[in-house]
């Protein structure tokens, strides 16, 4: 007799739930992560995009609220945005939590920072 080669139907059950379970999670996450994305991109171009320069806070706030209503931005406000001045140019920073229930009880608990003059940061 032959030896048999290949996967047996219940390795293929194990792996396949594990591949399940993991693109769910992942459904679940991306969106959150490319809101992060899409407010960075938006405080980096808010500051980077001149028309700034002598603006004053609520000028910034502004811009970023009409940003926010085009990109669909949810997760933070203009009132949540730390707004300040290095030499002459605007720095913009932010944080906010998210929350993103997985199963029942379990949820995934995020916590978002960046800003317009730094390294992002999502941890």
């Amino acid at each position: 007799m032959r030896n048999q080669r290949g996967v047996s139907l219940s390795g293929l059950l194990i792996v396949s739930f594990i591949l399940v379970i993991v693109g769910i999670g992942g459904m679940k996450v991306v969106p959150a992560v490319i809101e992060y994305y899409t407010i960075q991109k938006n405080i980096k171009a808010i500051t980077t995009g001149g028309q700034l320069n002598n603006a004053t806070v609520s000028d910034v706030r502004k811009a970023f609220d009409n940003r926010a209503d085009i990109d669909n931005i949810s997760a933070i406000t203009a009132a949540d945005l730390d707004i300040s001045k290095e030499g002459n140019d605007v720095v913009i920073s932010f944080s906010y939590a998210k929350k993103i229930p997985l199963a029942g009880p379990v949820s995934l608990y995020i916590d978002f920072s960046g800003s317009s003059a730094g390294k992002d940061k999502g941890n």
